[in-house]
């Protein structure tokens, strides 16, 4: 974990330094005088600088301190954040790092913004359940100490990081909790806690689910002894952009056997990330909170666990959705897009929203399809999509859209009910998946799907994400918030 400090002055005994070159890779010898520079160094320095991202420069003459020199020129914000991720990684022993600062206007807010929240995003672990600890570099906590002359300047950033940070945190870690632990009790439990930043919460329990007939949801949980919930997270400011909300809705099974069309018992721990499309909503709830957005927002995500028992759901049941169309179960493991099914329809009935997006590890077709570098779009709208293309594009959380057709939608027709869970002829996985979401729009809403399966967990570290949950989807969401409703 990293601590961001303001003080008066940076330690000059310390072994840890980063220092952020001007414009022109200017280096002021002036600050940085205490570390006995000479002119051959400086001007290796320059040169190395120009040449790359950043440059470490080690003093094994004097007690192995490290300075890490940053090329302050102009990057993409992600390229930023990945940057901050990288320069981190470079101390790996260090529990203080003093940080130069020479550049503080506004200019250079975004860049710091992003440099601080990179590092800060890649310093991120799970130790919930460690009780022994062995040394490791990953457990110290970093203190980087900052002495700006513009104090407001980055309280102001800092403000701004803990907001996004504590969103993304939110979600890598009920993402990363362990299913035995978090179920759709205690994940109800988790975001009944956002009611103190102002959030409103509403919870659907199994008793009133079934009274509004919301059989989709209550079909996929009972053969679970954990029950089911349908939780409504509303974010309504006084002075709101927009009179209809925009709305978010995840997918939150808690845990997926695939209920009795069994998934094989190779990797099916993963499957405790089955919920990882309403992690990402409630961690964008809390950061639309954290920052007071000036949006009306909903953020609406189905809990339940997919499990195999004597009250399961069978292949061949029928179940009537709370839309009232009645759905073929052929593949209990294809029962995200029963949960979905109506969450989508009730939250386009009764707000009207603006639009709906919706986030759910849906399918594996989406990770053969794009592996883990893009997650899948599907829309019924081209503005939508390409706001959020953009949005993904801004934060490096990259989306792919592929295309909806009729003949697609055919493929889920039931010959004894109105539609059926899977594709049985076979191909179009993912798509074929969108066409049924699709089919539960009550309005004609703005509408797209995100197929998240591929980007809410990362086996290897990348640069501003260690091996583990990714929090995929709240950077995304938020920025599509803030560039185009605000």
């Amino acid at each position: 974990m990293i601590n961001i400090k303001l003080t008066s002055n940076i330690n000059k005994k310390s072994d840890y330094f980063i220092y952020f070159c001007e414009k022109d890779f200017i280096i002021d010898k002036k600050k940085i005088d205490f570390l006995d520079f000479s002119l051959a160094d400086i001007n290796s320095l320059l040169q190395k600088v120009k040449e790359d991202d950043y440059y470490v420069f080690n003093f094994f003459n004097k007690k192995n301190k490290k300075i890490v020199f940053i090329n302050n020129r102009k990057f993409e914000p992600f390229e930023i954040q990945n940057l901050g991720g990288k320069v981190i990684s470079e101390f790996k022993s260090a529990e203080e790092i003093n940080v130069i600062i020479n550049k503080e206007d506004s200019k250079s807010e975004d860049f710091y913004l992003n440099f601080f929240l990179g590092s800060i995003l890649k310093k991120y672990s799970f130790l919930k359940y460690k009780t022994i600890f062995k040394k490791n570099e990953n457990i110290k906590e970093t203190n980087l100490l900052l002495a700006p002359s513009n104090k407001k300047l980055f309280e102001k950033i800092l403000l701004d990081i803990k907001n996004i940070s504590e969103g993304v945190f939110c979600t890598r870690n009920l993402v990363s909790e362990p299913p035995n632990v978090l179920n759709p009790e205690t994940f109800v439990k988790e975001i009944k806690k956002l009611t103190s930043l102002g959030l409103k919460v509403e919870i659907f329990d199994n008793l009133k689910m079934k009274k509004l007939g919301m059989n989709a949801i209550l079909g996929v949980a009972q053969g679970s002894s954990n029950s089911p919930y349908f939780a409504i997270i509303s974010w309504k400011p006084n002075n709101a952009k927009n009179k209809k909300p925009l709305s978010f809705i995840g997918k939150g099974v808690c845990f997926d056997t695939g209920g009795i069309s069994l998934k094989p018992a190779k990797f099916m721990e993963d499957m405790k990330y089955d919920m990882a499309g309403a992690g990402a909503v409630v961690g964008l709830m809390k950061t639309l909170a954290l920052r007071k957005s000036k949006s009306y927002v909903i953020g609406a995500v189905a809990l339940v666990e997919n499990m195999p028992d004597g009250n399961a759901q069978r292949p061949g049941d029928i179940v009537k959705s709370y839309s009232g169309k009645t759905i073929e179960v052929l593949n209990t493991d294809a029962e995200g897009r029963l949960i979905l099914a109506d969450a989508i329809y009730y939250i386009d009935e009764t707000y009207k929203p603006e639009l709906i997006v919706d986030l759910a590890t849906l399918t594996g077709a989406i990770v053969v399809s794009l592996g883990n570098e893009y997650a899948g779009l599907f829309s019924n709208n081209d503005l939508l999509s390409k706001k959020l293309i953009e949005s993904g594009e801004i934060e490096n959380e990259k989306i792919w859209r592929f295309p909806l057709h009729k003949n697609y939608d055919e493929l889920m027709n039931s010959k004894v009910a109105d539609m059926q869970n899977i594709n049985y002829s076979g191909g179009a996985g993912s798509i074929t998946a969108a066409q049924f979401l699709q089919r539960f729009l009550k309005n004609n809403t703005p509408w797209a799907h995100l197929d998240i399966a591929g980007m809410a967990w990362t086996k290897k570290d990348l640069d501003i994400i260690p091996t583990g949950a990714t929090g995929y989807g709240v950077k995304l969401l938020n920025r599509f918030v803030e560039k185009f409703y605000e």
